[in-house]
């Protein structure tokens, strides 16, 4: 249980490079996971890497994210990615399912990380 995030954010590391390289060399996927599945699986990536930098630069071992700086993340995905890049980009496509799961997976870490932080207290 004290690696509970680490081990989700492996998970979600190997599985979304794994789609990503499936994408890349043509192989047919279902489609939920060829347009949905990166997209729940990076903010826990990325909020796992801002922790784990938070936690070195401030020198606690105990330091979590709190919701607001989760939502906070999950926001800014939305609009950069929903919004400001397919105006922009043509790679970029708006689709409002996505921001569903932007903040589907944030919550679902901080979940994780409260889990974590209440058994790491416990033991």
């Amino acid at each position: 249980m004290k690696k509970l995030l680490f081990y989700y954010f492996i998970f979600s590391l190997t599985t979304g490079t794994t789609v990503y390289f499936l994408q890349y060399f043509s192989v047919p996927l279902p489609k939920i996971i060829r347009y949905y599945l990166n997209d729940f699986l990076i903010i826990p990536i990325v909020l796992y890497s801002c922790l784990v930098v938070l936690k070195w630069s401030r020198n606690d071992k105990n330091f979590t994210l709190s919701l607001a700086i989760i939502l906070y993340l999950c926001t800014l995905y939305s609009v950069l990615f929903e919004f400001v890049f397919p105006k922009y980009l043509a790679r970029y496509t708006k689709d409002f399912i996505d921001i569903i799961l932007y903040f589907t997976s944030g919550i679902t870490f901080y979940i994780l990380q409260k889990i974590q932080h209440e058994f790491s207290k416990n033991s």
